[in-house]
């Protein structure tokens, strides 16, 4: 593995660690697991205006590795960094085609309290994008 994939599964392995109590062993990078990540961030979502942004940026971090490794574990796929965006990118299909993740974007958009930027739902794009994909295909899921 490389080395931001090693600190990306280091990161998913915290937060499976400190949500443990709230999450009673359901974080197990199943793609079931992301209903509860979604319910975690439905209720995080009511607490974001009292948290300082250190906390923030840990939360997003944490919940976004997280749903990395479970997009990593089911389609395997290397790392980059997207510099415009400054956080890591899945890339699956290499080299025949490129179908890429995002996830900080996407879990601080949820913590927002948007419930149309459903983990599950977003999730679930990027899987059936990979399982299908013809060569040439180039697409970026945030």
């Amino acid at each position: 593995m490389s080395d931001m994939a090693d600190e990306v599964e280091r990161i998913a392995a915290e937060a499976v660690a400190s949500f443990e109590d709230r999450a009673g062993g359901a974080l197990d990078y199943s793609r079931q697991s992301l209903d509860v990540v979604e319910e975690m961030l439905d209720e995080a979502a009511a607490y974001v205006a009292d948290m300082d942004a250190k906390s923030l940026d840990q939360l997003v971090k944490y919940v976004g590795c997280y749903i990395f490794e479970v997009a990593r574990r089911a389609h395997g796929g290397k790392f980059y960094w997207h510099k415009s965006r400054d956080q890591p990118v899945l890339v699956v299909g290499e080299p025949a085609s490129r179908i890429a993740l995002l996830t900080w974007d996407r879990v601080r958009q949820r913590l927002s309290g948007e419930p149309a930027d459903n983990i599950p739902f977003f999730y679930a794009g990027f899987d059936e994008r990979v399982a299908r994909a013809v060569p040439g295909d180039d697409a970026l899921y945030v």
